[in-house]
C-alpha cells in the first residue's frame, strides 16, 4: 500500500498505543507469554501497514509493580525504579516480536542503558516516526511517583500524537462500574475528562487524565483481546469509548 493513499483510509496519522504489562501475560500469572506478545505485534503491524505512525508505552505489572512493592515495605522510589526496569524488559520483548513481523522498531528509554536501547531524545524519536519506525517508550518518565499512564500521555503530547489508544483486557470501553462484577454495567460511547475524574472511572490515573485534558488529547479505550480491534477503530468501526 502506498504512503500516498494510506492516510486517507484512517482517522489518525500518528497515535500512541498504551497497553498494560498484564496484557502480555496471556493465561499465565506472571511474565511474558510469547504467543500473546506475537498476537499483539500482529495487531500493531496491521495498523502500521495502513500508514499510521505508532508510538507505544507498555506497563510493567506483569513483572513488577512499584506500588505493590511499596505496599510490602519497600522504599517507594526504589520500587518505582524496579517497575521502570520491568517496562524496559517488556519493550524489548515487543520489539523482538514486531521485528519478527518485519516492522522496524526502536526502544527508547527514559533511563540511559545504551547497550540495549536508545536514550530519549525528542527530535530523534520524531525522526524515527517519520521514517515509519514504531517507537516503544520505556522506563516511564524516568521519575518515581509517575505511572506509565502519565508517561504515555507525556510522550503522546511530545510526539504530537493525535490520540491515545488504551488497549484493555476483557473490556471494550469505559463502563459506569466494573462489567466483570456487575451485569447491569453501562458502557459509555463518549465521556468527558471531567466525568472520568469526578466519577473515578478506571481509564487512567488522575494526573494522566489532567495532562490529556490540558492538551485536548483524546483517549480511545478499546478491547485489546478483540482480533482486528485496533485496526478496525482506526478505520472507523468497532466498539470503544472516546474520552475528550
Amino acid at each position: 500500500m502506498s504512503d500516498d493513499t494510506a492516510p486517507n483510509e484512517t482517522t489518525y496519522n500518528r497515535v500512541m498505543l498504551k497497553i498494560s504489562g498484564e496484557a502480555l501475560m496471556g493465561d499465565q500469572g506472571f511474565g511474558l507469554h510469547p504467543p500473546t506478545v506475537q498476537r499483539i505485534a500482529r495487531e500493531v503491524k496491521s495498523v502500521h501497514d495502513m500508514g499510521v505512525e505508532i508510538c507505544m508505552v507498555i506497563g510493567g505489572g506483569n513483572i513488577f509493580r512499584g506500588l505493590q512493592g511499596s505496599a510490602q515495605g519497600m522504599e517507594r522510589t526504589t520500587a518505582d525504579y524496579m517497575g521502570m526496569l520491568a517496562t524496559v524488559m517488556n519493550a524489548l520483548g515487543m520489539q523482538s516480536a514486531l521485528e519478527a513481523e518485519g516492522v522496524f522498531t526502536r526502544v527508547i528509554s527514559a533511563i540511559r542503558m545504551d547497550e540495549v536501547c536508545e536514550p530519549y531524545i525528542r527530535r530523534r524519536a520524531v525522526r524515527h516516526l517519520e521514517k515509519k519506525r514504531v517507537c516503544i517508550f520505556a522506563a516511564g518518565t524516568g521519575n518515581p511517583y509517575f505511572t506509565t499512564d502519565t508517561a504515555a500521555t507525556l510522550r503522546a503530547n511530545e510526539m504530537a500524537c493525535e490520540a491515545i489508544f488504551m488497549g484493555k483486557n476483557g473490556v471494550d470501553g469505559v463502563y459506569d462500574k466494573d462489567p466483570k462484577e456487575h451485569d447491569d454495567a453501562t458502557r459509555y460511547d463518549q465521556v468527558s475528562y471531567d466525568d472520568v475524574l469526578t466519577k473515578r472511572l478506571k481509564v487512567m490515573d488522575a494526573s494522566a487524565i489532567a495532562l490529556a485534558r490540558e492538551n485536548n488529547l483524546p483517549i480511545i479505550v478499546f478491547g485489546l483481546d478483540e482480533p482486528g480491534g485496533f485496526k478496525g477503530i482506526l478505520a472507523g468501526r468497532g466498539t470503544y469509548t472516546k474520552v475528550q
